[in-house]
């Protein structure tokens, strides 16, 4: 059976490791079409070939390739690190409707082919949200990230920064303690660079998205979830 995106060509791989040795204004924008005919275009369509599999297991994380797929611009404004060009390229699909909750993601580079998914930076409501569903249904996300699949594909387990310390408004001995600390919560795997450039990818990609948008769904619940009305006072 044809693989729905035949991966991307040697000579954009190539070209990051030449971008990594050369990160110049200077030096991108003469080979901005190289760019954009071995990276970019395939990317967009790798994207559009994701969102036409992700209809039948995840149709809610459907993105436009446009939106999905980073700039490769990178922004230095607080960084000591002024290089302007990032050396990968990347798309996350955030939930439809709530861009701040938690998105699959994947990046391709000379160095690795990165996927995963989950909440990176969320804003302190919705951590908060979050953490008070972990606190109330932990034993169904303990079972979601224990699940076979996620464990085969994601063998680093859940990760993201934590606390030191069960983060107040908890009780200390509190059954979720372990997972109440995590300031963000994620699966995440860095495969092969080669995989980059084969029909595999695609697939590969799909298969790792698919394991894990229960865990996906798990963490958005709260966000989406609709509030009661409050009464009115008298």
């Amino acid at each position: 059976m044809k693989s729905a995106f035949p991966g991307f060509p040697q000579e954009g791989l190539d070209f990051f490791r030449k971008l990594q040795r050369n990160n110049r204004r200077d030096w991108f924008q003469p080979r901005k079409p190289v760019f954009d005919a071995t990276l970019k275009q395939p990317m967009r369509e790798l994207v559009a070939a994701i969102n036409v599999g992700m209809k039948t297991f995840a149709p809610e994380y459907v993105t436009d390739p446009d939106k999905a797929i980073y700039r490769i611009y990178r922004d230095t404004r607080f960084s000591k690190d002024k290089t302007p060009y990032k050396d990968h390229i990347a798309a996350s699909f955030p939930l439809q409707g709530t861009p701040a909750g938690a998105g699959l993601y994947f990046a391709v580079s000379h160095k690795e082919v990165a996927i995963g998914g989950g909440i990176y930076m969320p804003a302190p409501e919705t951590l908060r949200a979050i953490r008070h569903h972990v606190a109330e249904r932990h034993q169904e996300l303990r079972k979601i990230v224990a699940k076979p699949a996620v464990r085969q594909l994601y063998r680093a387990g859940l990760q993201g920064e934590q606390l030191t310390r069960v983060p107040k408004g908890f009780d200390p001995a509190h059954p979720a303690a372990d997972l109440l600390r995590y300031k963000q919560l994620f699966l995440y795997v860095e495969l092969n660079p080669d995989l980059a450039t084969t029909s595999e990818l695609y697939p590969t990609v799909v298969r790792h998205f698919r394991a894990i948008t229960p865990f996906l769904r798990y963490l958005n619940a709260p966000l989406t979830r609709k509030r009661p009305a409050l009464l009115p006072e008298f």
